[in-house]
């Protein structure tokens, strides 16, 4: 059983958006558990899932369906529980309407016999896993519009569950989002028109549709419609918390079978001055309350007071029957010629042979761009500090690795001559992040420095491809220095061969890396345990931030930006 937690859910979406799907289709209907003295596991998948309706000739299209168990248990540590487990399916609702199978690549426990699915498993890790997946068709014989549910219940020793069912409907509107003709080459300024357009294949008209349009840090959609609700205001700032900035517009009326709708008129997208790598992400989906309180996921939303985004009918086709959700969704990478001056900042410390003084050294993103690689989810950047003649490291912050006074691999990782930290997958523009390291002062060497240096991750070739000033990318830590102050800017060895995911800064290149953005909120300079001391280099650290979004953080961002990752893990079905 895969443990769906937003930690694993990101990392095996990073670098593939489109694959897992920004935004899922549809909500993950789950009940609330039931208040009893036993553990209660609550079963749970999709509210409701459309078939393709019964071809005249040929077999059967299938759908998925994907069911899940939540245990309420947050603690990873406690191992869940670890009994037996039954899961039972009863069919009969679906009689005349639908066709359980064994899903096509399952791996499930599972065995089919007429109106009944039984599924063994042991143990139900904390929070939400995977039950087992199937497929789905529409019965030989069945109408278009007919509908039956399946209800799901579960069994085990010393525990309940809180059944669960889903409705099963043979055809349905299938909302299929088409590709714009983009320009992906942008310099900061440039505004393209995006008419989104879209096709209803599937068998029935939908009511009212929902258009979500998701852009990242160096993206901005100027408009702001009154049937439009945002989370941030034009000209201000929506990505304090978030990479992403999201918009959602429902827009009336019944969309046909068959027919193309597209956008009265286009709305615009516009690169700002602090695009660099940035991503747009148009969705259509029929609309409906649960629908756009998914989409908000709880995040505040603020109404536009422009005039209204309006659809109109532009062609129409013969019917279709993909009733794929996956197709819902189109996605549009951008990369903007621009840079990101990265700066190393240093200090001093002053200190007596034993003491032990703490470093605030980091670094900051003076822009003008953000740097986000949220296609592979690879740090931006990676912090490396030589430790000064006369002391050692005591403590590192978390995410920091010991390594030689060469930069390789070394086995030990206390009072390292040398210590690497990777960024995150994204630095803001104006970010100022902070490494505090504990040193003891060994020996009082005078004037001892130890290199600063904000670098590529790739030592062999440590310039910054979108960085124009590599001067400033190393600084220094003195400590029992003369003077009071110690200016960085030592220029780093290595000339860039061109960056991961597009390299230099005139290249063209996909967007790479995942959501999450760095600053943070701290005190600044560097203090001893007796001694005083005081930020130094191409200037000081307002603030301090986090070295590097931990997963969990940036799939929780993921999450409250109205995406839903999930992730299964199949089990063996058999058919008796």
């Amino acid at each position: 059983m895969t443990l769906l937690s937003p930690r694993t859910a990101l990392r095996r979406t990073a670098g593939g958006l489109a694959a897992a799907g920004l935004i899922a289709a549809g909500s993950l209907a789950v009940g609330a558990p039931a208040r009893a003295e036993v553990p209660a596991l609550t079963l749970g998948g999709p509210a409701g899932t459309a078939v393709h309706p019964y071809p005249e000739t040929g077999g059967p299209q299938r759908s998925s369906l994907g069911l899940t168990v939540h245990n309420p248990d947050a603690d990873p540590e406690n191992g869940g529980y670890e009994g037996d487990v039954t899961y039972t399916l009863d069919l009969s609702g679906i009689a005349g309407v639908a066709e359980l199978l064994p899903a096509e690549d399952s791996g499930s426990d599972c065995e089919i016999t007429g109106d009944t699915a039984v599924c063994h498993d042991h143990g139900v890790l904390p929070g939400l896993s995977s039950l087992a997946d199937f497929d789905l068709t529409a019965a030989r014989g069945s109408r278009d519009g007919a509908s039956g549910t399946i209800r799901v219940t579960g069994s085990a020793d010393g525990v309940t569950f809180t059944p669960f069912s889903t409705k099963v409907t043979v055809g349905g509107p299938d909302l299929v989002m088409k590709p714009l003709p983009f320009e992906r080459r942008l310099v900061p300024g440039d505004v393209q028109p995006a008419p989104v357009t879209f096709t209803n294949e599937g068998t029935t008209a939908a009511d009212g549709v929902l258009l979500t349009l998701m852009y990242t840090r160096g993206l901005e959609i100027p408009e702001r419609y009154a049937n439009c609700e945002y989370d941030g205001e034009a000209g201000e700032d929506p990505f304090e918390d978030f990479v992403w900035a999201t918009a959602l517009c429902s827009v009336p009326g019944s969309y046909e079978p068959g027919a193309t709708y597209t956008l009265a008129e286009p709305l615009s997208v516009e690169a700002t001055g602090r695009a660099y790598y940035d991503t747009f992400v148009y969705r259509v989906d029929e609309d409906s309350a649960a629908q756009r309180t998914a989409r908000r996921a709880g995040a505040p939303f603020t109404r536009g007071t422009g005039p209204e985004l309006a659809l109109k009918k532009v062609t129409a086709s013969a019917r279709s029957a993909d009733l794929d959700p996956s197709d819902n969704q189109q996605e549009a990478d951008f990369r903007t010629v621009n840079t990101a001056n990265f700066v190393a900042v240093g200090g001093r410390a002053d200190g007596a042979a034993g003491e032990t003084v703490t470093a605030d050294i980091g670094f900051r993103n003076d822009g003008p761009a953000w740097i986000g690689y949220i296609r592979s989810g690879e740090p931006v950047a990676t912090f490396d500090f030589t430790v000064p003649e006369g002391a050692e490291v005591t403590r590192k912050p978390d995410g920091c690795q010991g390594v030689t006074a060469e930069g390789t691999y070394r086995e030990s990782l206390t009072a390292a001559p040398r210590y690497v930290c990777d960024t995150s997958t994204t630095v803001r523009d104006g970010a100022e992040i902070s490494f505090p390291f504990e040193l003891r002062i060994t020996e009082v060497v005078p004037g001892a420095e130890g290199a600063v240096r904000i670098r590529n991750t790739w030592l062999a070739d440590p310039d910054l491809p979108f960085d124009p000033e590599p001067a400033d990318n190393t600084a220094s830590l003195v400590l029992n220095g003369p003077g009071p102050e110690t200016t960085g800017g030592t220029t780093a060895a290595g000339a860039s061969t061109g960056g991961r995911d597009g390299g230099t800064a005139g290249e063209d290149g996909p967007a790479p890396g995942a959501p999450g953005a760095s600053s943070g909120v701290g005190t600044t300079g560097i203090t001893g345990t007796s001694g005083a001391a005081s930020l130094v280099a191409s200037g000081g650290l307002a603030s301090t931030g986090s070295a590097a979004l931990t997963a969990s953080v940036a799939a929780a961002t993921v999450l409250a930006a109205g995406c839903v990752l999930y992730v299964t893990t199949r089990r063996h079905v058999r058919r008796v």
